[in-house]
């Protein structure tokens, strides 16, 4: 929601604060939503970094950076200024209750994959079987993802 291009620079720009040192940042995708119908498209992309602090830290220190941005979710799924996820965390799989690495859904995201297959085509989690531009190529989501100039 908003001034969707504004909000995902200002939440990159405040990763390193975080404790995320930012590599590579895939294009800006424009990307019909799923599950929730009823609300605009939203804007995405990846962010390669490397964590200077565990996990948990990192999601907990991300969800303050939606906070002060002003991000809230009336409902799952639903519309929100931002939501940043933890895709990856190196080759770590994590299963607790706030946080599942690799994200759970993330292979059936065409809105995941794309930006992913971007900026790093040939990665490979030891729990797939296929690289991203491969799992891409293959996904059944048939949502429209267009690259945004």
């Amino acid at each position: 929601m908003g001034d969707r291009e504004r909000n995902l620079q200002t939440a990159i720009l405040a990763l390193p604060g975080a404790g995320l040192r930012v590599g590579r940042v895939s294009s800006f995708y424009e990307t019909e939503p799923v599950d929730y119908l009823e609300q605009p498209w939203f804007l995405n992309c990846v962010v390669e970094g490397e964590a200077e602090v565990e996990a948990l830290e990192l999601l907990r220190r991300l969800r303050e950076i939606e906070t002060q941005m002003g991000s809230m979710k009336e409902f799952a799924k639903g519309p929100r200024l931002l939501d940043i996820d933890i895709l990856l965390y190196g080759e770590a799989t994590i299963d607790a209750a706030e946080l599942q690495v690799p994200h759970p859904r993330m292979l059936q995201r065409k809105f995941v994959l794309a930006p992913l297959a971007e900026i790093a085509p040939d990665l490979r989690h030891p729990g797939w079987n296929a690289n991203v531009k491969e799992l891409l190529r293959v996904t059944p989501d048939a949502s429209q993802v267009k690259k945004v100039d």
